[in-house]
């Protein structure tokens, strides 16, 4: 009973369905009126009487009226859209109310009107009254209450009058009319049914555009930020770049580009792991934001790499200059220490600028341009920044030229190893010969050793490189006596995984004893990865193999690293010769370096030695071992070999006078 009754509750509860239903009514109401209208002229016209003008003429008038008035407010109802759910559940509700009142007043007009209608009024009358029960249901059938309201109470009106009135003639037709009313509720309960699946299927189908539009959305968030920090990446600065270069005609100086790399970072990622590399790049990130004006896009293209996109306006505003001073802030930022679980770390960062000074400049250039002046601050000392101009361009075509170049030297042999002897600061003796690296057959001409070896640390060829003098000079070295070698090893070559192994395996290969074997080092090496040095040396001095601190003097060493790593010499840079004379700030300089070396043990080697008058004061104050033109210079195997000869005749010679006396 309790589920019949529903059938003609009208549910409110689901308001996109009552909207539905709303909009349907508003072409199918003023329909259902329409109808009746028209009913009511048809029964107006077959039952008039101008002796009874209240039955036949103003009663069908005012059911006009109200049918018509009520026609017009739904026409002019518009944009649902605009109606709050409150307000259209409101007039459903009234719609409802309305149907079964106009069913009643119009049954009952018919009802009334049939009483005095002749035989063929009579007939008219039944079939515009089931005509117009039967519109109604249909026109009303979106709104399951309305439609089966009107069908009941039009029915039982309809069939409780028509069964008795004429001694129950037109039972028949009640019965029928019965049986129609009954199927109009079925199928008006099956197409309500319908009409709200159809509706929750738009809803579903809405809901899934949404989440697919979210899902898009997501996708393309995901897919043009940077998941760690939350900046756009390099994929939506490109898209960026190429929609400023869709709008041509940018002025110039409005568009700049700075170029960030952390120095630093890769170190701080392989020691402390990358949970600590992740924290460090959020910080990072943060002081980058604060720093960047709003209007700038701050974003990060790479693990270290960052850029910062400039747009100007009016010439008044130089691109360029804002640039600058915005990098200036960045770089301060770069140095100030992080903390992360306890530890404090150090970076730096290198900076390129480039704007769009010249015609050329579109802005995916501009990207280059910085890349490469970034390039170019960091090759230069690191922490620095540096602008774009066309020799950095040339550079680095003459940077990938000599790249290419060193690999084909390689493989030719177009290199060669050349040696400096170090003689013994009390008697002049050549202890010991600096290997240096040289590129005499170069096809395109012989260059030198500062060039490509830059370029062979830049693009990790100093490795091969400095296994092949290491290699060649112990092979060559190694039939000396006990001439003892001295091998320049670069930062880029510890940092290389398993090189102690490749440095032991070379000279096991070459049978060179480890205890005539010293590495150089800067200590350049031992400030950035000083947990992957102690690492290395200590597996190197277990071998036997000597350490010696390469270009003392000109940087931060402290006495801590050289306890730590237990260096068995220093040498002295050249520059803290100059002005070395009796009594000079330069001279007590070097003895000062002399007496910290030599109370941790270790011994002093003075390299750039040009005059006699600089040996004899290193002599003077100590000094163990000297090198430089004075001694000789870098020269062929066969050139060392007979300094040799020559210097052992001079002892031997030597001894024979100190003999005679």
């Amino acid at each position: 009973m309790r589920a019949f009754l529903r059938l003609f509750d009208l549910d409110t509860s689901d308001p996109e369905l009552i909207r539905a239903q709303f909009s349907s009514f508003q072409g199918h109401i003023p329909l259902l009126y329409g109808i009746l209208v028209c009913n009511t002229v048809a029964i107006t016209v077959t039952s008039f009487n101008s002796e009874q003008l209240v039955k036949t003429l103003f009663a069908p008038i005012a059911i006009s009226g109200i049918a018509i008035i009520r026609a017009i407010w739904w026409l002019r109802q518009g944009d649902a859209r605009k109606l709050s759910d409150t307000e259209i559940a409101k007039h459903l509700k009234r719609t409802c109310q309305l149907a079964v009142l106009m069913t009643l007043v119009f049954n009952a007009w018919v009802i009334w009107v049939y009483q005095d209608a002749n035989a063929f009024a009579r007939s008219n009358l039944t079939f515009f009254l089931a005509l117009s029960q039967v519109s109604s249901v249909f026109c009303l059938m979106t709104l399951r209450a309305a439609a089966m309201l009107v069908a009941v109470v039009s029915t039982i009106s309809f069939a409780l009058y028509f069964s008795w009135v004429e001694g129950g003639q037109l039972l028949p037709q009640s019965l029928v009319l019965c049986c129609v009313c009954i199927g109009m509720a079925v199928v008006t309960h099956s197409f309500n049914r319908s009409f709200s699946e159809v509706v929750q299927s738009r809803r579903t189908l809405h809901i899934r555009q949404l989440e697919t539009e979210k899902l898009s959305e997501e996708n393309r968030r995901i897919a043009f930020s940077d998941p760690l920090s939350g900046l756009p990446n390099r994929r939506e600065l490109l898209a960026r770049l190429d929609r400023l270069d869709e709008r041509k005609g940018l002025p110039p100086n409005s568009l700049a580009i700075v170029f960030i790399d952390l120095d630093g970072f890769k170190q701080i990622n392989d020691e402390h792991g990358h949970h600590a590399g992740d924290e460090l790049i959020r910080t990072v990130c943060q002081r980058l934001r604060a720093q960047c004006p709003d209007e700038a896009i701050l974003a990060r293209v790479g693990g270290d790499e960052f850029t910062v996109l400039l747009e100007t306006e009016g010439p008044a505003e130089n691109a360029q200059t804002a640039a600058v001073d915005l990098a200036l802030r960045l770089l301060e930022q770069m140095s100030l220490p992080v903390l992360v679980d306890r530890h404090v770390l150090q970076i730096s960062g290198s900076i390129g600028i480039a704007s769009n000074s010249d015609a050329q400049a579109h802005p995916r250039e501009l990207l280059r341009r910085a890349d490469i002046a970034m390039y170019h601050a960091k090759t230069e000392g690191k922490a620095q920044l540096a602008i774009y101009s066309d020799e950095l361009d040339k550079g680095r075509l003459r940077r990938i030229e000599i790249e290419g170049q060193i690999g084909t030297g390689l493989g030719r042999d177009e290199f060669e190893v050349v040696y400096q002897p170090i003689v013994e600061a009390a008697s002049g003796a050549i202890t010991s010969a600096e290997a240096l690296l040289r590129w005499p057959r170069r096809k395109q001409g012989v260059l030198s050793p500062d060039e490509f070896i830059e370029v062979a640390e830049a693009t990790g060829q100093i490795h091969p490189l400095g296994l092949y003098v290491l290699e060649r000079a112990c092979r060559e070295i190694q039939p000396l006596g006990e001439l003892c070698l001295s091998v320049n090893v670069s930062p880029a070559q510890f940092q290389q995984p398993g090189f102690e192994r490749q440095v032991l395996s070379i000279l096991h290969q070459t049978g060179f004893p480890p205890h005539r074997l010293q590495l150089e080092m800067t200590e350049s090496y031992l400030l950035t990865n000083p947990g992957q040095a102690v690492k290395a040396t200590d597996v190197l001095k277990a071998a036997g193999i000597s350490l010696a601190l390469d270009d003392f003097g000109t940087g931060f060493t402290s006495i801590h690293y050289l306890k730590s790593y237990g260096f068995t010499h220093i040498k002295i840079d050249k520059s803290l010769l100059s002005g070395l004379e009796p009594d000079s700030k330069a001279t007590m300089l070097v003895a000062g370096a002399v007496t910290l070396a030599t109370a941790l043990d270790m011994k002093v080697i003075a390299e750039g030695v040009e005059h006699e008058t600089q040996a004899r004061i290193l002599r003077d104050i100590g000094c163990h071992a000297m090198q430089g033109f004075l001694f000789g210079k870098p020269a062929s195997l066969a050139q060392l070999e007979r300094g040799l000869e020559r210097a052992g005749k001079q002892q031997r010679q030597a001894r024979r006078l100190r003999m005679v006396r």
